[in-house]
């Protein structure tokens, strides 16, 4: 039988000030593990905040617990290990090349200053035939363009092999071939057990997660499973009612898509 906790996330009374302004206001929030969340609402709500907190990337008030543990508890390989990052607008140096960058994910696994060993090469070479990016293993970032180097980020937090994986706008600059992978990509770690976390704005590819969590100026209106006609109503509702959801058949597989209010 399973110990996987149910929860793999946990938010407390969290609360984030920045340049004096609340952004969070007292976040209680339940991700749940082993299935893919994602964190939608208008601009300035406060996701990115949100999931920087939850990553403990930010300095917050209240209480972060990863795996039923205070964040604050875990020893630092150990989080690095089951927790990993994919943030908004990160930079590399331009030198570095793809496979470099892929190998900072095995950084929590080695121990310092010790090379790369069998398992961590084999490890990067899956990430990036993953990613579609082998064959520029050795390009260097500079080389590449925002779509490339998104996905060599991507490929990046999946080395890592975590149990956890949160993303802040990780569909930024992909093209939509790009996004079809990374959401079949989502989908292979969550059948693996993984849970993701995401930020989109891309509404209707988060509407293809199992959970929404609703945000709307620093509070948390609604948690609940993509399909629940509640869940949709707070959609709607977040968004000034200037969208609607339909129901729509594609490939035979029953979809909810959001489209703008006539």
């Amino acid at each position: 039988m399973s110990t996987a906790p149910q929860h793999a996330l946990s938010a407390r009374q969290l609360s984030v000030t920045l340049d004096h302004r609340p952004v969070l206001q007292q976040v209680n929030l339940q991700i749940p593990s082993g299935l893919w969340t994602c964190i939608v609402g208008p601009n300035g709500a406060g996701k990115s905040t949100l999931l920087r907190a939850l990553a403990g990337l930010m300095p917050c008030e209240g209480e972060v617990l990863l795996q039923g543990r205070r964040l604050a508890e875990w020893p630092a390989r150990e989080r690095a290990q089951t927790l990993a990052w994919l943030g908004q607008n990160e930079s590399g140096t331009d030198d570095l090349t793809v496979y470099d960058l892929a190998m900072l994910g095995r950084l929590p696994h080695q121990k310092w200053l010790a090379p790369p060993n069998a398992q961590d090469r084999q490890v990067v070479e899956r990430v990036l035939r993953q990613t579609q990016l082998w064959d520029w293993r050795e390009r260097p970032l500079g080389q590449l363009s925002g779509g490339e180097r998104q996905r060599a980020l991507l490929a990046r937090a999946l080395a890592v092999e975590a149990q956890i994986v949160l993303m802040d706008e990780p569909l930024a600059s992909l093209d939509p071939p790009h996004q079809a992978d990374w959401l079949a990509e989502v989908r292979s770690l969550v059948a693996q057990g993984i849970t993701v976390v995401s930020v989109l704005h891309e509404l209707n590819v988060a509407l293809q997660a199992d959970a929404l969590v609703v945000l709307g100026q620093g509070r948390v209106l609604h948690t609940g499973p993509t399909h629940d006609p509640a869940t949709h109503a707070a959609l709607q509702a977040v968004f000034d009612h200037r969208i609607q959801l339909h129901e729509m058949t594609v490939a035979g597989e029953s979809r909810w898509v959001a489209l703008p209010q006539a």
